[in-house]
């Protein structure tokens, strides 16, 4: 059975600098995506025609548009890089120049060229669940997102609020507070 190597992380993309080379369907996709999960992100999308419904999204959440064809001076000051334009040249170029610049670069529908995917996510209140399927199967994190939804109570912020505070009196030291925060969530496990 094929193992999936990839190593989930929770970015803060209103401090960092993400780059969208590509104004269509692909670009609207990957735009929407990102500010669904970051609506603060730092955002720069570039190229030379935007569908409406992207320039839309962009103007409510500060999206920076730049009308232009892609220059490699447009990768100065990045940390993530997005190129979903319909021309492979262009997308292969934007990759292998964000690898000089040791950027993480996602080619979108090309495996090969990309250093992460945007997998299926899950948010209720400050509880966040990725979803992966090693870029096989976008359907099925899609299926599997839709019943993480559904199982997951409403009320789950509530919980992780409470034990944030209850966390905060305990005493002892650090293994001392992991055994009783342990102890407190076993039952999260329908196991005693």
């Amino acid at each position: 059975m094929e193992r999936n190597e990839l190593y989930p992380i929770f970015l803060k993309l209103n401090q960092l600098n993400v780059l969208i080379v590509g104004g269509g369907n692909v670009g609207l996709e990957k735009l929407s995506f990102m500010l669904k999960s970051s609506p603060n992100a730092n955002i720069e999308v570039v190229a030379m025609h935007f569908l409406p419904e992207l320039l839309a999204l962009a103007e409510k959440h500060n999206v920076i548009i730049t009308h232009s064809k892609f220059k490699k001076k447009m990768l100065k000051k990045r940390h993530l890089v997005i190129a979903c334009t319909d021309n492979l040249k262009v997308n292969k170029r934007v990759y292998e120049l964000s690898k000089k610049r040791n950027l993480l670069a996602n080619i979108a529908d090309t495996p090969e060229f990309c250093d992460f995917y945007l997998g299926g996510i899950v948010t209720k209140g400050n509880v966040k669940i990725a979803i992966s399927t090693n870029g096989k199967s976008p359907t099925t994190a899609k299926r599997l997102r839709e019943f993480f939804e559904e199982i997951i109570p409403d009320d789950i912020n509530k919980m992780v609020e409470n034990l944030n505070e209850y966390r905060k009196t305990l005493k002892g030291d650090f293994q001392e507070k992991v055994d009783k925060m342990n102890e407190i969530t076993q039952s999260l496990k329908g196991k005693k």
